[in-house]
């Protein structure tokens, strides 16, 4: 299940990070974001979603919410 299947407001454990873009994957560890880390969907709107990674909030597209299993 992808980040984009998920319930707003469930803390969810990251399973994966399913991308080829080595930038992609620098970006997404340098939120915090990595396999073992905590997620909790904030809200979502549209093809956005705020999520919320150790002590952050950030807002994330549709296509990194694709990127992260959870």
């Amino acid at each position: 299940m992808t980040l984009r299947e998920a319930e707003e407001g469930q803390e969810y454990i990251i399973k994966g990070i399913n991308t080829e873009d080595e930038e992609l994957n620098a970006f997404l560890f340098s939120l915090g974001c990595y396999v073992g880390e905590s997620i909790t969907v904030v809200s979502k709107k549209k093809s956005n979603y705020v999520v919320s990674i150790k002590d952050g909030r950030y807002n994330i597209d549709a296509e990194l919410a694709d990127a992260i299993d959870i």
